[in-house]
């Protein structure tokens, strides 16, 4: 799969001057985590989080006692509090990349781009969801793609936790080949492999 594949598009941008009272109301109303700051072009030039807002911005209670007593000046538009340079990847970005740098990086969303573009987002809430696919949807979707390629009532298809097995009634392994391809981009596949049937009746 693709950043492209997953991305929600459009997505919801601010812009510096945005207030942080805005901002925050844009990722109550819509569940996101983070939003992309783009400039008069809507080119990327930052990035706003939930972490970002709630620094300093509640206000500590005076009648206890605490571990960071000094207070913390908290700005008043999304320019104060963005993250910039942002980082952002392609839209042919491979997902396992994508995947890899949100934990690598510590972070909860990818903006997406086109040239300096923003045209999407992916968060990890997104690529969870593709991880939670019911197994009976994963079969139906490679199984669809599978007849398109080689057409109907050649493969049988096994999927468990997400991991596909095909079994090929042809002894092609090139075939076989292209199989796996085409269900390692179904969406909720983490592995899949092959077999020639006259191989597994052997077995």
């Amino acid at each position: 799969m693709r950043a492209r594949d997953l991305m929600t598009s459009p997505v919801i941008t601010v812009h510096p001057w945005t207030s942080a009272k805005e901002a925050a109301e844009l990722l109550s109303m819509h569940g996101f985590t983070a939003l992309p700051v783009v400039d008069d072009d809507d080119r990327l030039i930052g990035i706003v989080t939930e972490a970002d807002l709630i620094r300093g911005r509640v206000p500590v209670d005076p009648r206890y006692v605490h571990e960071h007593p000094e207070a913390t000046s908290a700005g008043t538009t999304v320019g104060d509090l963005m993250t910039s340079p942002a980082t952002a990847m392609d839209t042919g970005t491979d997902l396992a990349d994508l995947c890899q740098a949100l934990v690598d990086a510590r972070i909860r969303a990818m903006p997406i781009v086109d040239g300096a573009a923003v045209v999407g987002i992916v968060t990890r809430g997104d690529i969870v969801r593709v991880l939670a696919r019911d197994d009976v949807d994963i079969a139906r979707d490679v199984k669809h793609r599978l007849e398109i390629y080689g057409g109907g009532g050649r493969w049988k298809i096994d999927v468990r936790d997400g991991r596909v097995h095909i079994v090929d009634q042809f002894d092609d392994d090139t075939d076989r080949h292209v199989a796996r391809l085409l269900a390692l981009a179904v969406p909720g596949v983490v592995a899949a492999d092959t077999a020639y049937a006259g191989e597994e009746q052997n077995r």
